[in-house]
């Protein structure tokens, strides 16, 4: 039996909790030790998706959401003026390396072309504990260029 189709979609501010939910899983994924709960996320779901300067990409199977990206608008000199980064990728175990997440790279890339981005550009999960992350993304046609750091403010 072949599986229903997939349809991707641009999320819309009434889709807060969609967002939500997926973040709070990948966040799970990426530190099972935290303590991390959907209804938390959701007053920042709600004010990042209404600031203005992010996209985000919605799959779905038969009208079930299962996957997500989240696209901001960046600038830089080095990048040659705007460009988008991915801040949330997130696709449901289930339908993993069943091509959710390429196509939602694929939809990403055209929005960035559309936006006149002159790149996209990802922080990759430490390795080498996320190698087949780092992979995923290569084999998707980024390059790898180092690590990203962070400071909290």
């Amino acid at each position: 039996m072949q599986p229903a189709p997939l349809h991707i979609r641009q999320l819309r501010p009434d889709d807060a909790p969609i967002v939500a939910s997926f973040v709070a899983r990948l966040l799970c994924e990426l530190a099972p030790e935290a303590d991390v709960h959907s209804a938390g996320l959701l007053p920042v779901a709600r004010k990042v998706m209404e600031g203005g300067n992010v996209t985000g990409f919605l799959t779905l199977q038969e009208d079930i959401p299962v996957g997500l990206i989240m696209l901001n608008e960046c600038a830089a000199v080095y990048a040659g003026g705007r460009f988008g980064e991915i801040s949330e990728l997130y696709v449901d175990p289930a339908l993993r390396s069943q091509g959710v997440a390429a196509q939602l790279l694929d939809r990403a890339a055209q929005h960035g072309r559309a936006m006149g981005w002159k790149r996209l550009e990802v922080g990759a999960p430490s390795q080498p504990d996320w190698a087949r992350t780092l992979q995923f993304y290569i084999n998707n046609g980024f390059a790898e260029t180092g690590p990203r750091l962070r400071r909290l403010l």
